[in-house]
């Protein structure tokens, strides 16, 4: 075998994870609904004017995605998985906590729900990883019914306790109106 056919083989063997058309669908499958799904959530940030919006969402999510993907593709043991799935938890957060900001003493905190936001995208990019689209499709509704359909609810009860407009939480638009 010359060197040039052990290269080309080399090289071939790194396209190996895709080595028949039913598992190149469900990899092709798996990554769109991660990134979909973390559309879903990352357009709801992005049209309350949040920094982390449409493009954030959805790359965490098809991150989180992969980083299940590829040890299950190398059939990596469930312990192994296990700590791929705790390390990503911890350096999700560890994005989150970017964006959240502290203003002057006696400020609001900002940016706790997306941060929260980030962190549901990375479950749910996880879970569309491990090949679970119904609960990954169930979370993300469920998720945008707390981002969505919660924020009336908030600015009701915050209304009626006389703390304004939009009751201080995140609901409206960085340009004050209601979403």
């Amino acid at each position: 075998m010359s060197v040039l056919q052990q290269i080309i083989d080399a090289i071939a063997a790194d396209f190996g994870d895709l080595d028949n058309p039913g598992r190149a669908a469900t990899v092709c499958f798996r990554l769109f609904l991660a990134a979909v799904l973390g559309g879903c959530l990352g357009y709801e940030r992005e049209s309350k004017g949040k920094a982390a919006g449409l493009r954030t969402h959805m790359l965490v999510a098809l991150g989180a995605a992969v980083f299940i993907m590829g040890p299950q593709l190398a059939e990596f043991d469930d312990a192994s998985i296990s700590r791929v799935i705790q390390g990503l938890i911890a350096g999700i957060g560890f994005l989150g906590a970017g964006a959240i900001v502290k203003g002057k003493p006696g400020e609001e905190i900002e940016g706790l729900t997306t941060a929260a936001s980030i962190w549901m995208t990375a479950a749910i990019g996880v879970t569309a990883g491990m090949g679970r689209a119904s609960t990954a499709i169930l979370s993300t509704v469920l998720a945008l019914v707390v981002l969505a359909a919660m924020c009336g609810a908030v600015g009701w009860l915050h209304r009626g306790n006389g703390h304004g407009k939009n009751g201080g939480s995140d609901c409206a638009r960085d340009d004050g109106n209601e979403p």
